[in-house]
């Protein structure tokens, strides 16, 4: 039997989550600072662990309120298989109601114990329409908000509900079709942000593995041929060595950034929300540490 789904529980314990996430992340922040200004030696270099501190404040809440959406979002795709049978109860007679009690012995998967727990109110002797706007309540969401105070707004008025509910049945339907297409569209453009965030963690590597050494290189030689009097000193200047590790750490640190914005944005394009776009803030976090400490060696500012 599917688990019955309790809107106010799930924001209770979004906000432990939240809590725990930074709670976390505060911990590795300290162990980061200890690390950075020698009080302590830990295994991974200080700045490992602000990376750790920011997935700790993005992934958990992203990925459980992600878990959360998807289960609202099921839900309202058996909406309108729900609305169907009401509507084919109805017009056999029964009053709202009844068609829901009814229609409470099908199977309508995430939303089976929501319309179980409506239908056993109304055999308790809660109205229909009050048990209606319970159920819109706990569910919360603008398109069963929509469907239940039209339902409502029909029965109240003593209309056919048996036709409303067939309109606003293929209603729904249109829209999660519609729907549908938009997140087809909106994947082509996930991938697209994070084909670009592959390629700019590669520029970086490359950047980092190829053109710095060089420039080190070019540098020292540029600056031993000043010291033994060559004729390099006059641009023993151009190249600044000292500034290449500064360098590297602005590698990481736009690396982290870039990965932050991006899974914001691809969140935000592809479901519309930015909790979403933390959950992918999160995994492109752990692609671009990957890459750089595990697969590529890492950055000498990373590594050590």
């Amino acid at each position: 039997m599917a688990k019955e789904f309790d809107l106010a529980k799930a924001k209770a314990r979004v906000k432990t989550v939240i809590g725990i996430s930074v709670a976390i992340a505060v911990f590795l922040i300290f162990l980061g600072i200890l690390d950075a200004g020698g009080a302590v030696d830990l295994p991974m270099e200080a700045f490992d662990y602000f990376i750790f501190a920011v997935m700790a404040l993005v992934g958990p809440y992203g990925f459980y309120q992600s878990r959360i959406d998807k289960r609202l979002h099921d839900i309202e795709r058996r909406l309108p298989d729900f609305l169907r049978d009401v509507s084919e109860a109805g017009r056999f007679g029964m009053t709202l109601a009844d068609a829901i009690v009814v229609a409470a012995s099908g199977r309508y998967g995430k939303l089976t114990p929501e319309i179980k727990k409506m239908a056993a109110q109304i055999q308790w002797g809660v109205p229909a329409s009050h048990a209606l706007r319970l159920f819109a309540e706990r569910i919360n969401t603008p398109l069963v908000g929509r469907v239940t105070t039209i339902v409502i707004k029909s029965s109240d008025a003593g209309g056919n509900v048996a036709d409303v509910l067939s309109m606003v049945s293929h209603s729904v339907k249109e829209v999660h079709h519609a729907q549908d297409e938009q997140s087809i569209e909106m994947v082509t453009y996930l991938a697209v942000i994070y084909i670009a965030f592959m390629v700019f963690i590669a520029t970086i590597i490359i950047l980092d593995t190829t053109f710095l050494p060089q420039m080190e290189k070019a540098g020292t030689a540029l600056a031993e041929s000043a010291m033994s009097g060559g004729g390099g000193a006059g641009n023993a200047n151009l190249i600044s060595v000292e500034y290449i590790p500064e360098i590297k750490f602005i590698f990481t640190l736009s690396i982290i950034i870039h990965g932050i914005g991006d899974g914001i944005v691809a969140g935000i394009l592809h479901k519309g929300k930015i909790s979403e776009g933390m959950k992918h803030s999160f995994i492109m976090l752990v692609i671009g540490f990957l890459a750089l400490r595990v697969m590529f060696g890492g950055l000498s500012i990373m590594g050590g």
